[in-house]
């Protein structure tokens, strides 16, 4: 509990950050038609002070994806759209899937005034080909420029399913400008040139500001400047949030259920979409060290949590329930195997089972209630970034939890940086985190990215986004077929997406704890064209590359 003194200091803090907020909100460096048109204030969740880095491969990026750099199309993962066109004009696969051909919009420039071309995408998806740890969906084409316009792209085998990942989830970057980037998977990008409706405007620590591109090729969009602001946690916010100075904020948000009451001008709309789970450093043989490592310890963490209890503290009663298959239980209900154990997680523990599974791997209860192994206890740290309010809630329930099966579990506190590094270097136990999906609402990308061999690392070295070091042979074996079957012939697909589900349902590197509700409020009285329950014309979430940016072309201000 935080003393009178103490508490008196944060309470103005959060008041001197949302003072500035509000006044640096007005200012503008733009052109005089930028500076009448109110900036949008998006809220990412920052809780320190941004490090620049636009790279839109970096792990350590911090935005400028589909607003700065653009995809060829635009998927929109939450319903099945057509692709929108982006910097392509359309595509089209051969009848077996071994080549994909690619025409391009003519006419658009980099924002320094250089042509864009079939060139610059040759480069990028090359670039991606030479560095393992920008290959996160596994892409292994052959790009050719057949003129300035076309490309077309070759693979080995049948491969449908690269599609949306090299079509929609690649920003495209200008060969000029990268070519002598030595590693562009982790470079430093300050000065990003892109072809996308924004600019970098300014940046500082506390802030940064992207401005509209009057030579974006799609005209300039009707929202001239969005400013990113970086406060001190979730908290700080809402508080902003309550005065009408940030415009779009994803993230908890007390009263969201009663929004128009609690927060006047504003509106609410919430998506079941990412799975938040604990990612395990689970693969002793690449190097991870910890009671996590053993599958037993994994499983009964996943019979201990209480996920009703959980979801009412830590979430608001905004998630719902997760499969340990890692489906969203709505969205792929058709997919989900019939071998499962349980087609969702439990909302109840069970503490009698996580205990029995535990004696049964050989660990006995020590005389303070913590069970033991070798004489060494169960006891394991959990990283989440400080300042997101509904994690660490999360995490700190889970401890209590967790300790009525004899599981100690202690809560640590990270920067955003810190806590990309330990995760990236697999210097981890436990983090709690969210899954996100791919580039189209197909399962098989999730797997891709968080199952894979081929996206992971030893510990100490960069992996792709298999932050876990989960290697298996059966499911990389199954995920390789799936690479080669055609997404439309679902019979010929099921019996692997049976082998991956059963799999990591008994070895669960990543333990399932809730479907994530992701809840974004946003200035309707400021800014119309929102997303809407009735029109997820994108995922709607500030965080969320490239919806963000599809979302902010919608927009307009109020009476325009």
């Amino acid at each position: 509990m935080l003393s009178t003194g103490r508490g008196a200091r944060r309470h103005a803090v959060v008041i001197m950050a949302a003072l500035m907020l509000a006044a640096t909100g007005c200012q503008s460096s733009g052109t005089p038609a930028q500076s009448k048109s109110p900036a949008l204030v998006a809220y990412t969740g920052q809780a320190s002070d941004y490090q620049i880095n636009f790279n839109p491969f970096a792990p350590t990026v911090i935005g400028g994806t589909g607003t700065i750099f653009q995809t060829l199309f635009f998927y929109n993962t939450v319903r099945k759209d057509a692709p929108v066109p982006r910097l392509g004009k359309e595509f089209s696969w051969n009848p077996d899937g071994t080549k994909l051909s690619i025409t391009l919009r003519d006419g658009v420039k980099w924002s320094d005034g250089q042509r864009f071309t079939a060139a610059d995408v040759v480069f990028t998806l090359d670039m991606i080909t030479k560095h393992k740890g920008m290959n996160n969906a596994g892409y292994a084409g052959h790009a050719t420029a057949v003129d300035d316009t076309h490309v077309t792209v070759a693979f080995d085998k049948p491969s449908f399913v690269d599609g949306p990942s090299v079509l929609g989830k690649t920003y495209i970057v200008p060969r000029h400008k990268w070519k002598d980037i030595a590693d562009p998977g982790v470079a430093v990008l300050k000065d990003p040139v892109g072809t996308g409706p924004y600019l970098l405007d300014d940046f500082k620590p506390q802030a940064y500001t992207l401005k509209a591109n009057p030579s974006y090729w799609g005209g300039e969009p009707a929202v001239k400047r969005i400013r990113y602001p970086a406060l001190s946690g979730n908290q700080s916010g809402v508080t902003a949030l309550k005065a009408g100075q940030i415009d779009w904020q994803t993230g908890p948000v007390p009263g969201v259920k009663d929004v128009a009451k609690n927060y006047p001008g504003y509106k609410s709309v919430i998506t079941p979409l990412n799975q938040i789970v604990l990612d395990t450093c689970s693969n002793a043989d690449l190097g991870c060290k910890g009671p996590q490592t053993d599958p037993a310890v994994r499983q009964a963490i996943y019979h201990a949590i209480d996920r009703t209890q959980l979801n009412a503290l830590a979430f608001d009663g905004t998630a719902s329930e997760i499969s340990p298959s890692l489906l969203l239980p709505d969205r792929d209900k058709a997919l989900m195997s019939g071998r499962l154990r349980n087609a969702t997680a439990p909302m109840q523990p069970d503490v009698a089972e996580a205990q029995r599974t535990l004696e049964s791997a050989g660990y006995a209860k020590g005389s303070d209630g913590i069970y033991a192994k070798d004489g060494k206890p169960l006891s394991l740290t959990v990283n989440t970034v400080s300042g997101w309010t509904d994690y660490i809630t999360a995490v700190n329930t889970i401890g209590q939890q967790l300790k009525k099966a004899g599981i100690k579990l202690t809560p640590q506190q990270l920067s955003w940086n810190e806590f990309v590094d330990s995760r990236d270097r697999g210097s981890y136990q436990l983090i709690i985190d969210s899954l996100y999906q791919g580039p189209a609402p197909d399962p098989y990308y999730l797997y891709t990215y968080f199952l894979s061999t081929a996206q992971t690392a030893k510990v100490g070295a960069k992996p792709g986004s298999n932050f876990s070091r989960f290697s298996d042979p059966q499911v990389d074996k199954a995920l390789d077929a799936l690479k080669h079957v055609n997404p439309a012939d679902t019979a010929a697909r099921q019996p692997y997406l049976d082998t991956v589900q059963t799999r990591i349902e008994q070895s669960m590197p990543y333990i399932p704890v809730l479907t994530q509700g992701t809840i974004n409020v946003v200035h309707d009285a400021k800014f119309t064209g929102w997303p809407t329950a009735a029109d997820l014309y994108a995922f709607p979430a500030v965080w969320q590359a490239p919806d963000s940016a599809e979302v902010y072309l919608r927009l307009k201000p109020a009476g325009k």
